[in-house]
């Protein structure tokens, strides 16, 4: 048997376009999907995970059974295999650039992408390590298929080290989490465990217990449509309203001015005719006190633009998409404290924060699998920017053995 390092495997991954696709109603949204998950089964399969395998919706179940007589909690790890629709996937040519010697990255297939330090001060701490980038025309993948190569390594390395001891471990590659669909089709029955982990965050050391709460908002707007050669004071065009609502956003609620824990309102899509429009938002805060304020805000505007156009009408449409993992995750402190320990021993200090975003352990902490996230080690994401650095992803693999090590010896 081939020990592949975790860096083999990450280009081996990146190279397959995964991209999933919020248009398409299926599951996985697209079947390319399923391309990752028949290699990542085989691969499984010949470190001596008997049981990995593919289910009709895309998602990879596999197990590392337990080695040890104690009664350990069993525990999941969890990566996603789909590539976000911001940025193409397809034609991936991954570069590697060995023994960093600081400074701006060009990047060769498209000049023009740089990846400057400026932008990327995580650079400054890795001189002398090797840096996966792209060429610069398409992202790399490394959201999340630098998590999906640490999970599988560190799968292969407790299988050899059989004196690490450790309880049953449930591997979980899912599709479709770039497109908010990610768990959806999780038969938790079959994965059986009690506690899990996403491998979906971003600079080394760091763990977050927290997500945004998410909602989505959508507006429909009926104008009055009547011919422009005749429309003098009858006319109310939907693009006109809608363009109105946008405009009144308030600009200290955007993404591009906040950060820490600001919450936002933004707009996702806009489209329209004379006679109807519809606009698309996302509304995001870590509390859902924060949601409910900013979609009557959000309501309070359209209603008062609404008054200027007497003969149209308005729909507002509240969907829930995730909220924040820290409610369920307080109820279960072990999991983040023995998660600190695991980066601790593999010779980092960790660092406990949010996320401004959610990932498939927000939705599978609501549905009965409290899931913190651990970094990946990846930087850029939905970018041609995006970089990894191979040093950062071993890292990773350490601490899913130490972490594997910690729920034994506390058990």
């Amino acid at each position: 048997m081939t020990t592949d390092t975790v860096l083999d495997r990450f280009l081996r991954y990146v190279v397959i376009d995964t991209q999933s696709d919020a248009s398409s109603p299926t599951q996985p949204s697209t079947e390319k999907q399923k391309n990752l998950g028949r290699l990542l089964v085989d691969e499984l399969l010949a470190i001596g995970l008997t049981d990995a395998h593919l289910d009709e919706h895309g998602y990879v179940y596999a197990t590392v059974p337990a080695n040890t007589d104690k009664q350990v909690p069993v525990i999941c790890f969890c990566s996603h295999m789909d590539t976000a629709p911001d940025f193409t996937g397809t034609n991936v040519k991954p570069q590697l650039l060995r023994n960093y010697a600081g400074g701006d990255i060009q990047l060769k297939g498209d000049p023009q992408q740089v990846i400057r330090v400026t932008d990327h001060p995580e650079l400054k701490n890795q001189i002398g390590n090797d840096i996966v980038t792209t060429d610069g025309t398409t992202l790399l993948g490394a959201d999340d298929k630098a998590g999906i190569a640490e999970i599988v390594t560190a799968a292969q390395f407790l299988i050899a080290n059989p004196d690490i001891r450790h309880g049953t471990i449930k591997l979980l590659f899912t599709a479709d989490e770039e497109i908010g669909r990610g768990v959806d089709k999780v038969d938790f029955k079959k994965l059986g465990a009690k506690f899990a982990y996403t491998m979906d965050g971003e600079t080394a050391g760091h763990i977050e217990d927290e997500t945004f709460s998410a909602d989505g908002v959508e507006i429909a707007i009926s104008g009055v449509a009547i011919h422009p050669g005749f429309a003098k004071g009858r006319m109310e065009n939907a693009i006109k309203i809608a363009g109105a609502i946008v405009d009144r956003l308030p600009k200290e609620l955007a993404p591009e001015t906040t950060e820490g824990r600001e919450g936002f309102v933004h707009p996702t899509a806009l489209s329209g005719s004379m006679e109807k429009a519809a606009l698309s938002l996302i509304v995001r805060d870590f509390t859902d006190e924060g949601l409910a304020t900013k979609e009557k805000m959000l309501e309070d505007i359209v209603k008062d633009v609404m008054k200027a156009y007497p003969g149209s009408t308005y729909r507002f449409e509240v969907k829930q998409q995730y909220r924040n993992m820290k409610k369920v995750l307080d109820r279960h402190p072990e999991i983040v404290e023995n998660a600190l320990e695991a980066v601790r021993r593999a010779g980092m200090a960790p660092v406990r924060g949010s996320i401004r975003g959610g990932t498939d352990g927000s939705r599978l902490s609501f549905m009965g699998l409290p899931c913190p996230n651990i970094f990946a080690g990846g930087h850029a994401f939905h970018s041609p920017l995006e970089w990894v650095s191979r040093q950062d992803m071993e890292r990773a693999v350490k601490t899913i053995v130490e972490l594997a090590r910690v729920w034994e010896e506390r058990a």
